[in-house]
């Protein structure tokens, strides 16, 4: 995992603002947490659930910082790619990646 990455993951943790380079987090209302990459939300984190994103852009950047996000507060989830499209191990089975899909 990269130092940025710990770094985003430390101040969802402490529920505190937070940038560095091109990632930001934003606390939210009732706990909940915002990440952006480029300006471009990639994630909201609830209480016991994800909502993910794409931001846009499908890019090895955006799947790096929502991988390191679902090791910390997921449940086994990671995100991969196969023939130039995106999917999620969810549960052990792979199911197609969709801006905005929420985990529980």
């Amino acid at each position: 995992m990269r130092k940025i990455e710990t770094q985003m993951i430390q101040a969802i943790q402490n529920d505190e603002r937070w940038s560095s380079a091109n990632t930001t987090v934003i606390p939210g209302w009732e706990g909940t947490s915002d990440v952006y990459l480029h300006g471009n939300k990639i994630v909201t984190i609830g209480e016991d659930w994800m909502q993910l994103f794409d931001g846009g852009r499908q890019s090895k950047t955006t799947k790096s910082r929502l991988n390191a996000l679902l090791s910390a507060f997921g449940n086994g989830e990671y995100v991969f790619q196969k023939n130039f499209q995106w999917f999620i191990n969810y549960q052990g089975s792979p199911i197609p990646f969709f801006d905005g899909m929420r985990l529980n």
